[in-house]
């Protein structure tokens, strides 16, 4: 009998454990090193700097940590208006420094409701911005979250885009172009939502 109590007890307790584990597996979420570029016909992305903040933060790879990025020895802040929307990067992508990329990730600015820093959402690009810093290339896709629930705006396309959001989009082209100083990044134009998700596809790590 006392066996068979202890034995029962012993079964109870690997049972309680095993949900509780599994219970924390499922709430866990793949860290952005591991979370993949592309999500169905959609893209992956990860908040940095939440929307309607001057505050700079970066995703520091080597400690898997958000860290407040740095210059000249102090936390860095937008001497300018706050972030227009949330702004983060596309896991598993790179610029290729040999097509005049700076090696980073692909930027990306998603216009929505601000989310947390860590925040890792799918997203559908609706075009991107093309711009020169100090000589590289730098893009910027413009996105809106793939759940049209979360959607503050719903364009179906670039051209959508650009007509009936034509002063979000000439906004969004004047603060990249002035956050960081006037003459700080030079305009080479937009691109599609087409040729964005083709290049956030070519941009993806092997």
């Amino acid at each position: 009998m006392r066996c068979t109590r202890l034995c029962s007890t012993l079964m109870l307790l690997a049972l309680f454990l095993l949900s509780c584990s599994s219970g924390t597996d499922t709430l866990q979420q793949p860290l952005p090193g591991t979370l993949p570029a592309l999500q169905g016909e959609w893209v992956n992305m990860v908040v940095e700097i939440p929307a309607g903040t001057n505050k700079k933060i970066e995703y520091d790879k080597a400690s898997g940590q958000f860290r407040a990025d740095q210059r000249n020895g102090a936390d860095r802040i937008i001497d300018f208006l706050p972030y227009p929307g949330n702004y983060g990067f596309i896991p598993g992508t790179a610029l290729p420094v040999a097509d005049g990329g700076d090696g980073d990730a692909v930027d990306v600015l998603l216009i929505s409701e601000s989310l947390p820093t860590g925040t890792q959402i799918v997203v559908r690009p609706v075009g991107a911005l093309r711009l020169l810093d100090e000589g590289q290339v730098d893009v910027k896709v413009i996105a809106i979250p793939a759940d049209s629930a979360l959607q503050v705006i719903s364009p179906a396309d670039f051209t959508d885009f650009s007509i009936r959001y034509d002063g979000a989009r000439h906004l969004i082209e004047s603060w990249f172009l002035q956050y960081d100083g006037l003459g700080a990044h030079q305009l080479q134009g937009w691109v599609d939502e087409e040729r964005a998700l083709a290049f956030i596809k070519a941009s993806v790590a092997e």
